[in-house]
């Protein structure tokens, strides 16, 4: 890609057995960095994995559009599927450097990726508060992550069945909604309405981490700056 992102690929991540409890996310010795934790440490997210992974963020377009870039730069294919194409197309244009490495879809209209080991794809789900059930899946090497803007009665369903969930910041009704989804600490409800726009937590079922995530110069100037609203 054109922007001089070196992907987690150009270098192994490796852990000791002693430190495989700390890990507080789905990572691998492949991933997308997707910001800070709250001590400084790089946190991975391992989009490009073996078995189906399904990712749900309840917050912005900047967020979505950083992390999409990023896989893209791993070497991954990055399918959207999104009814707001013009949002995306400065993204996709300068993203390639010439190849079709993200390529936007109408809604529906995602045909299967022949997604493999030597060429993984996330397909990203931007298709608003009522995403529609996708025709392509998650499945070996292909994530899919969805992107709602805030809660709707579809957002139960996603998150239960969600393997990593993101939460950037909410309205109080809809913390609490989440925190009961996801079996939150009333600390962590408390604060889901007043996080900072580049701020997500991250929630498996029994883990949770605050992240921060810090765009390069390019992807500010790509992008402009965090916002949790477009």
């Amino acid at each position: 890609m054109g922007f001089g992102l070196l992907g987690p690929r150009r270098a192994r991540h490796g852990v000791s057995l002693d430190q495989l409890s700390t890990l507080t996310l789905p990572v691998g010795d492949d991933g997308v960095v997707a910001g800070v934790d709250p001590e400084g440490r790089p946190v991975l997210l391992g989009l490009s994995r073996p078995a189906p992974f399904d990712v749900v963020l309840v917050g912005g377009l900047w967020t979505a559009q950083i992390l999409a870039l990023r896989t893209a730069g791993t070497g991954a294919r990055v399918a959207i599927e999104t009814g707001r194409a013009q949002s995306w197309a400065p993204l996709v244009q300068a993203a390639g450097g010439g190849h079709p490495c993200m390529v936007t879809h109408e809604v529906g209209r995602v045909g299967p990726q022949g997604a493999s080991v030597r060429g993984p794809v996330l397909v990203v789900r931007d298709c608003g508060v009522r995403p529609p059930r996708g025709r392509v899946t998650a499945a070996p090497w292909q994530s899919v992550l969805t992107l709602l803007p805030y809660l709707s009665p579809a957002a139960p369903r996603l998150l239960e069945h969600a393997a990593l969930v993101g939460v950037q910041r909410v309205s109080p009704d809809e913390a609490e909604e989440i925190g009961r989804i996801m079996a939150l600490p009333r600390e962590d409800v408390a604060a889901l309405p007043t996080l900072p726009d580049w701020v997500t937590l991250w929630c498996t079922p029994g883990r949770r981490l605050y992240v921060s995530l810090q765009a390069t110069d390019a992807e500010s100037g790509l992008l402009g700056a965090p916002r949790r609203v477009d």
